[in-house]
């Protein structure tokens, strides 16, 4: 039963508690004494059982939320990260509302418009 899982661990408690409860129940309705009811094997075994299975409940807690704060801790960073790059980009030019491609285009008629003008010019 040894799993790394937290629901698998909470069922091992639970067990393991049922039976502890169980043995107390049936050596207290026996008529033994809190100190024998002590030192009888079975319940040692058993809370020593507990203690591993709590043992493991609060390394798996650590581990959760050891991811939590590494989850929290990327997030900023990427918040951060973004926040910088928008204060970093550079204001739009009122100039650059056209797009190159279009500023290509626009420059090849004004070529050749000059053409026109320079051959009508030649000619008249």
């Amino acid at each position: 039963m040894a799993s790394k899982d937290k629901i698998a661990r909470d069922a091992q408690k639970a067990y393991w508690e049922g039976v502890l409860s169980r043995r107390l129940k049936v050596l207290g309705e026996s008529g033994f004494e809190p100190e024998q009811i002590l030192k009888d094997p079975s319940i040692k075994m058993m809370r020593a059982e507990l203690r591993k299975v709590g043992a493991r409940l609060r390394a798996i807690e650590k581990k959760e939320r050891k991811i939590e704060e590494m989850a929290k801790i990327k997030a900023e960073k990427l918040s951060v990260a973004k926040e910088k790059k928008t204060k970093k980009a550079k204001p739009a030019d009122e100039t650059q509302t056209v797009s190159k491609r279009q500023q290509k285009i626009e420059k090849k008629l004004e070529k050749k418009q000059g053409k026109k003008q320079e051959k009508e010019v030649n000619k008249g």
